[in-house]
């Protein structure tokens, strides 16, 4: 088998071409990739739910929109907590109840007291369900073309507007990248 480079904390921004209606101008942040597989959540697809009925303890924590998120297809009877914590926290002075998954960029104990983090918590998202990839899977997307890789921001875990993260993902980017973020939605009425 071939030796799988992390992408972990990066983000997978789906292509125009992407059929998965799953993923339809998904941007997905990696929280774990290596040989065993691939898992991440979908920054951008915001539910109806507000975070408060579901999870009263973690409501006031909870960046705009204050709605729970749909992380993916998978599991979407489980909740996974994504936090920004300023400065990123390093080891000790890690909060209890996070864990570090990329720079500034780690997952909580949902089943923590969210007193133990209020003060470090630059912000959160609560997603229902992830993304997730067998060994090699995701691999296979990136060579069919299914996915752009590009260098993911603190900001894009608590975009206040999640519905335009797709385009202001792509058009940041520093090559032709950024001209994908005028691929129209629909392009038969172009």
């Amino acid at each position: 088998m071939t030796e799988v480079s992390s992408l972990t904390g990066r983000l997978l921004v789906a292509t125009p071409a992407l059929a998965d209606p799953n993923f339809d101008r998904a941007v997905v942040l990696l929280l774990d990739h290596d040989e065993e597989g691939s898992l991440g959540v979908v920054l951008n697809r915001p539910t109806p739910v507000v975070v408060g009925d579901i999870l009263e303890g973690w409501a006031d924590l909870a960046g705009e929109p204050g709605v729970v998120f749909q992380g993916g297809p998978v599991s979407l009877d489980s909740a996974l907590g994504v936090a920004v914590i300023p400065g990123g926290a390093d080891g000790d002075r890690a909060p209890l109840g996070w864990r570090r998954v990329y720079g500034a960029i780690g997952l909580v104990d949902l089943e923590a007291p969210p007193e133990l983090l209020a003060s470090a918590v630059g912000s959160l998202r609560i997603f229902a369900g992830y993304a997730g990839w067998g060994p090699g899977q995701l691999e296979d997307e990136l060579v069919e073309g299914a996915w752009y890789v590009v260098e993911s921001e603190p900001g894009d875990v608590s975009s206040p507007a999640p519905e335009r993260l797709w385009r202001e993902v792509l058009r940041r980017q520093r090559s032709e990248l950024a001209m994908v973020a005028t691929y129209p939605d629909d392009p038969s009425l172009n």
